[in-house]
């Protein structure tokens, strides 16, 4: 089912959670809101489910399918939502934890005992937990845990499932672990997913789509590698993942970079006083070039999928570098030797357009 709202707006007091926010969500897409904590993703969560109101506002519209929901209680709406802290029962069992929200059902629309037993037991082989029916939430681990309160948010069948934060207590290891086998699930159920974290890696890695959000606005949307590698502004580009920050003037259609000891220019025209460089769009070499930056290898970490190189300007300004280890190897890097450094590819951003 796709989901749209249109102009929403939300204050608590004196604070502004979101500002003329609108989104469209394509019926069986996953889609991250993504932002630093206070940019308002879980409260536009909140209110897609109805546990808040939007403020009034005349252009305000939450579209279900193209129905307006906005008047509709939580139950009405149909969504599944999981939180980041489980809320399990812990007196109840697996069994009975998923099997909750069909048995309070009102009479007339109450499943079957079979057909229940037959829910849950698909849903277990769903979470691949299967066995684990008769075991307490203490029983379980943190990742299992989280499991058994998604597969209780699908037992109710919703239409459209909503996870705030759901990996968000977890250890890298699990939240690694169920982040595949979300994106699995997904592609088996291809049900309209809206996903709430502040993980950029959880984000890129899950998402069809992703939507930065920024002291209550939308920065972007777009697919993980659009906002990644074509960021629309400063704060995308500096949000999602490292990135090396220059500072300097403009001359002649030049980006002149002033505040490390060096220069470095490009040849493309540049309106701004910022320059920004990823770590993997820079390069290291021993010989002075037109452009390099003149430093001092200061920290070196070969923990990972590349050579991770810190190098200090004259100016004792940091940049960081991410290079192959076939090319760290070739180079022979040592702490305290001097490199230049220049960049494959750099942006600098303006109120139209980015280079």
């Amino acid at each position: 089912m796709g989901i749209e709202v249109q102009h929403i707006y939300k204050s608590f007091n004196n604070y502004n959670a979101l500002q003329d926010v609108s989104l469209k969500v394509n019926d069986g897409e996953l889609i991250a809101l993504l932002g630093p904590s206070g940019s308002g993703k879980t409260t536009l969560l909140r209110i897609i489910a109805g546990l808040e109101v939007p403020d009034l506002c005349e252009e305000s519209k939450i579209l279900f399918h193209g129905k307006d929901v906005a008047k509709q209680r939580v139950a009405e709406r149909q969504v599944g939502f999981v939180f980041q802290h489980y809320a399990l029962f812990k007196h109840m069992s697996v069994f009975e934890n998923i099997a909750f929200g069909l048995k309070v059902r009102p009479r007339a629309t109450r499943p079957s005992k079979a057909e229940i037993q037959h829910r849950v037991n698909e849903l277990l082989r769903l979470i691949q937990l299967d066995g684990f029916g008769n075991r307490l939430p203490s029983q379980l681990s943190g990742g299992q845990r989280q499991r058994v309160a998604l597969a209780r948010a699908l037992a109710i069948a919703p239409k459209v499932l909503l996870l705030d934060e759901p990996f968000g207590a977890l250890d890298a290891k699990v939240r690694q672990g169920l982040r595949a086998w979300l994106r699995r699930l997904h592609e088996e159920l291809h049900m309209t997913t809206i996903l709430v974290t502040h993980d950029q890696e959880e984000a890129l890695e899950v998402a069809d789509k992703i939507v930065v959000m920024n002291q209550a606005k939308i920065e972007q949307v777009g697919a993980p590698e659009e906002v990644f590698h074509r960021p629309a502004n400063e704060f995308v580009m500096d949000f999602l993942g490292h990135v090396n920050v220059f500072h300097g003037r403009v001359e002649n259609g030049r980006a002149r970079l002033t505040d490390i000891g060096s220069k470095l220019t490009w040849n493309r025209e540049a309106f701004g006083n910022a320059v920004y460089v990823r770590p993997h769009e820079l390069e290291i070499d021993r010989v002075a070039g037109d452009d390099g930056i003149r430093g001092t290898v200061r920290r070196i970490n070969l923990a990972g999928t590349c050579a991770k190189v810190v190098v200090a300007s004259s100016s004792g300004n940091e940049v960081v570098a991410e290079i192959s280890f076939e090319r760290f190897h070739e180079l022979g890097l040592q702490r305290g030797e001097t490199v230049f450094v220049s960049a494959k590819r750099a942006r600098v951003f303006t109120p139209d357009y980015e280079i």
